[in-house]
């Protein structure tokens, strides 16, 4: 077979070999296409494992509402009017908005949390077990909160990874302890891991929403909820319609935009996903142009080792090799040379995504997170550049075998 004739390849090195600083320089365009490529790509990747890991489980097509105070006059109630947000306000918006998964009300407040001689001052949550299916905890010892707990309104607590670190001795025992939330005994039946993306009030500890009630004598009142629409829903108009819900049942002018704030996780969500799927297109374009660019100035060189090897062509054309063999060989030249920097190219990417991840994808607060590409990528990146090679190799070949053996032969 043809590529595997020793001559085959003594050919190539010859040629190479001949000028080999121009060799090197002609495959430095596809070298640097495909760093670029493979770069972009791999930084791209590690970007969105970092979006990812910040948001964790957590339910994105979500939006967070809580109660403010009027900016306009409405049925015979006065402008700054506080408005407060209720569990049934919360169950009127699962009922009627359509395309709503969960909603969630929770309470937040603050505590002097002590343990032995420990304490400290955190955050309290109030919530239901349902809070586990939109904001995922990742836990380390122990469970979350569940519905016997809601049921029978039990003194448990959930804690954090911090404040276990706070209010206990390293490698101490904790589920099954209690500790005092402002002078009140709570048994610690789990500890999770502090997330990254903590959406809301700080999420230090969690106690049964009930509990939460009947302690800080809340009666139905909540300090804010959290929506979250399934797939196939647009976010931001489950966010409008629950708005518009939440103004006919207080009484608040259809208007009024100051009376309920939220934050629209699922808008912005987007946002992040089309500015990473608009980088990963803006990187196959660059790269891909650069490599172009390389190939065509291997293209190049090429027709100019054509031209200096006119001779040597005319005497093998007269010893009887045929149009198709000459180019044959100059495309296998074209190729190897392009594979050949493509391959250093992916070797030297894949070192640069090693130092990628080892300077900023180490640590909690990291913004590139394992950068990498996938084998398809690499696979696609050879197939393109062995098309481009052959394409491009296509040139100086029928240029070489456009001379006639006789005007080869003649030239000096």
């Amino acid at each position: 077979m043809f590529l595997f004739e020793r001559d085959t390849w003594q050919e190539v090195y010859d040629s190479l070999s001949k000028n080999k600083l121009r060799s090197a320089l002609t495959m430095v365009g596809v070298w640097w296409g495909i760093l670029l490529l493979i770069g972009l790509l791999g930084s791209a990747k590690g970007l969105e494992n970092s979006f990812n890991r910040l948001f964790g489980d957590f339910a994105t097509n979500s939006v967070f509402v809580w109660a403010q105070s009027t900016s306009k006059p409405f049925k015979g109630f006065q402008e700054g009017r506080q408005v407060n947000l209720t569990v049934s306000d919360a169950k009127k918006i699962e009922e009627n908005v359509e395309g709503i998964e969960f909603v969630v009300p929770r309470n937040v407040n603050s505590a002097l949390v002590v343990h032995d001689f420990l304490s400290g001052n955190f955050s309290i949550n109030g919530d239901y077990p349902i809070l586990d299916q939109v904001q995922k905890k990742k836990m380390i010892q122990g469970r979350f909160i569940n519905q016997t707990d809601i049921d029978q309104n039990r003194k448990v607590v959930v804690i954090s990874e911090e404040i276990y670190k706070q209010l206990f001795e390293k490698d101490a025992e904790m589920i099954g302890e209690y500790i005092q939330l402002n002078g009140m005994n709570f048994k610690v039946v789990g500890m999770f891991e502090t997330g990254n993306a903590n959406m809301g009030p700080s999420s230090d500890m969690h106690i049964p929403f009930t509990t939460f009630q009947q302690i800080y004598n809340m009666g139905d009142e909540i300090r804010w909820m959290m929506i979250t629409g399934k797939a196939d829903y647009d976010i931001s108009q489950i966010e409008a319609d629950a708005k518009l819900i939440l103004k006919n049942l207080n009484n608040i002018h259809p208007d009024d935009k100051r009376a309920f704030g939220s934050f629209n996780l699922g808008k912005e969500f987007a946002k992040i996903t089309g500015f990473l799927t608009g980088m990963q297109f803006l990187t196959w374009f660059v790269g891909i142009a650069t490599l172009i660019a390389g190939v065509f100035a291997i293209g190049n060189i090429l027709l100019i080792t054509v031209k200096e090897r006119t001779k040597e062509i005319g005497v093998r054309r007269a010893l009887g090799a045929t149009p198709y063999e000459i180019k044959r060989q100059i495309v296998v030249e074209a190729v190897f040379i392009t594979l050949l920097a493509g391959l250093l190219g992916i070797i030297s990417g894949g070192w640069i995504l090693i130092a990628l991840d080892a300077a900023f994808g180490q640590g909690t607060e990291a913004v590139i997170v394992n950068a990498s590409v996938s084998i398809a990528v690499v696979f696609i990146a050879l197939l393109i550049l062995v098309f481009l090679g052959t394409l491009i190799g296509l040139i100086p070949a029928f240029k070489a075998t456009s001379i006639k053996p006789i005007d080869a032969l003649r030239e000096e």
